[in-house]
């Protein structure tokens, strides 16, 4: 089964930047399509942003778009979410996700806090 580490969450003053982390084991990811979801308090779980298996098509939550950036790097088998000018709604735990589509997410994270201060 494979494994995903999320890391970089922390603690942040509004406007601040934040780079998380998340690295796979057990399973290379090159096949995989590679997402970001987060689960504020009270909250559902909503996506963030996603990557196609190929690299070649990138989505982001509209609010996050401008602000985010998701990479993936096949080499280390890992994927990054670059979050800049966080605000305080963007408080949540960060769960990084992995499956066979974009819309079918097999594997997930621990998750990675994440809190913006105002």
């Amino acid at each position: 089964q494979v494994q995903l580490l999320e890391s970089g969450g922390g603690l942040v003053q509004a406007g601040g930047s934040l780079r998380l982390s998340c690295a796979a084991s057990g399973r290379t990811v090159d096949k995989y399509a590679m997402g970001w979801f987060r689960q504020a308090p009270g909250k559902e779980r909503e996506f963030v942003a996603a990557v196609t298996s190929d690299g070649t098509n990138i989505y982001y939550k509209d609010s996050v778009k401008g602000r985010f950036t998701l990479s993936r790097d096949n080499a280390k088998n890992t994927v990054y979410l670059q979050m800049n000018g966080l605000k305080p709604e963007d408080t949540a735990v960060y769960y990084c996700a992995i499956g066979g589509g974009i819309t079918t997410m097999d594997y997930w994270g621990q998750g990675t806090q994440v809190t913006v201060s105002s």
